[in-house]
């Protein structure tokens, strides 16, 4: 049963930690409040209010008592005493009855303290209404053939501090919680710049200028992050610097063979070394090729739709089918996504006559869907298909060019923008390969 409710407050409880953090400063300010308004609403407000009315109910009942006593001097000296020391307004009106309409409000609570007081001392003989004067109460009670009406300010049933208390109530709440979101903010925004920063870094982006700020666990997490990110740049650099350094050893040697097999007798022999020579040039300068633009290039926010047509107007328009009905865009390094998705295509093609393109759009991706009506890849093979250097020789042929880097470079690509390339067997024979970028 606990799981079950620990389970439903993580799904109402808000996911951020700005707004966690806001309601444990902001829930005990507000609980705390409606408490003590409930307690003083209570045991104070409503307790003042119905003692306020029966002491006015009372004055009331001897003033209507003396009235229908008929002695004259009586009731002109008590109608001039509750004018002059309790400001009533009182007016006598003959062959008159009491409105029908009512006026007085059923949940207001000086309204029902009043009408439970007049009740119990002159049954249905009154009428009252508290909402057509803004200050006054208008109070009628029928007496015989004669209605005696009253006018009374509202402060004699309504204690006049509650207004003052709720706002002094409310004010300084409302006040201490605009202060906490002010410091909430500045102590969450180093984690968010920090979480913006990682996101960023994984996609492959250069993240400069990061200035641990924040409380001191905030600037050692970032002081660390910091360090990281700066030891895998100077990784990556040595890579690509110890990659051009073995570029160039190794050209000199092939250069050197190309011209031997040049001078041989056997042409034919000479010939497959050559092809041989030739490709491991291409191997070395493609994984060259994208080592250095991996490190040099930085994110841009670029038209991917605009991008795929380019790519796909080097081939024959009866080689390719391409569905988009909108254009996406999309923010990353384009010429490593632009090799990621040429690569895709040269394989589809390449062991297929027809490839079929479609970019859709999901919540948080960008997903690229090449399909291809060749003979497809085996199940079994969709994982070893990602090394670096294997080939599927059943299925994808032996006599195929290539030095099998164009999927393992494609998915490291993808995987450094945040993304994933998956394989799906096609319907009708064939491959499906989906690329996800997240936007």
């Amino acid at each position: 049963m606990s799981f079950g409710f620990n389970k439903f407050l993580k799904k109402i409880l808000p996911k951020r930690l700005f707004y966690r953090a806001l309601i444990i400063v902001a829930a005990p300010i507000i609980i705390l409040q409606v408490t003590i308004s409930i307690v003083f609403f209570d045991s104070i407000w409503i307790k003042a209010n119905k003692g306020m009315t029966r002491s006015l109910v009372s004055e009331i009942k001897t003033l209507f008592d003396v009235y229908r006593s008929e002695n004259k001097e009586n009731i002109q000296f008590l109608t001039n005493s509750y004018k002059k020391n309790f400001d009533f307004v009182i007016n006598i009106k003959k062959n008159e009855n009491l409105p029908i309409t009512k006026s007085d409000r059923r949940f207001s609570p000086m309204d029902r303290s009043l009408r439970r007081e007049m009740k119990s001392t002159f049954g249905q003989n009154y009428w009252f209404d508290t909402v057509t004067y803004i200050d006054l109460v208008d109070l009628r009670i029928q007496s015989d053939d004669k209605i005696i009406q009253i006018f009374f300010s509202k402060d004699k049933i309504a204690p006049s501090s509650v207004r003052i208390f709720v706002l002094w109530l409310t004010l300084p709440s409302v006040v201490l919680i605009l202060i906490a979101l002010i410091f909430l903010k500045n102590q969450t925004r180093p984690i968010v710049n920090l979480s913006k920063a990682a996101k960023r870094f994984g996609k492959g982006e250069n993240i400069e200028n990061l200035r641990p700020s924040g409380a001191q666990e905030i600037r050692e997490a970032t002081f660390e992050f910091d360090r990281m990110m700066k030891r895998i740049n100077k990784h990556l650099t040595q890579r690509s610097e110890m990659l051009s350094g073995i570029s160039h050893d190794l050209r000199t040697p092939l250069t050197r063979l190309k011209l031997q097999l040049a001078l041989l007798d056997k042409k034919e022999t000479s010939k497959k070394m050559a092809e041989d020579i030739d490709e491991m040039e291409k191997m070395l300068n493609d994984y060259l090729q994208y080592a250095k633009s991996q490190t040099e290039e930085k994110s841009v926010k670029f038209d991917l739709t605009n991008m795929i047509k380019d790519l796909l107007k080097k081939y024959e328009p009866s080689k390719y089918d391409f569905i988009s009905d909108e254009i996406f865009y999309f923010n990353g390094r384009e010429n490593l996504v632009k090799r990621c998705v040429s690569n895709i295509f040269e394989n589809g093609l390449t062991y297929g006559s027809k490839i079929f393109v479609r970019v859709t759009k999901s919540i948080n991706n960008l997903i690229l869907i090449i399909e291809d009506n060749g003979p497809g890849i085996p199940k079994s093979e969709y994982v070893n298909v990602f090394r670096p250097f294997y080939r599927v020789d059943k299925s994808r042929g032996l006599n195929k060019s290539g030095v099998g880097l164009g999927l393992s470079v494609s998915l490291d690509i993808a995987k450094s923008h945040g993304g994933n390339i998956s394989l799906f067997e096609r319907k009708g024979g064939g491959l499906i390969v989906k690329i996800s970028l997240p936007f």
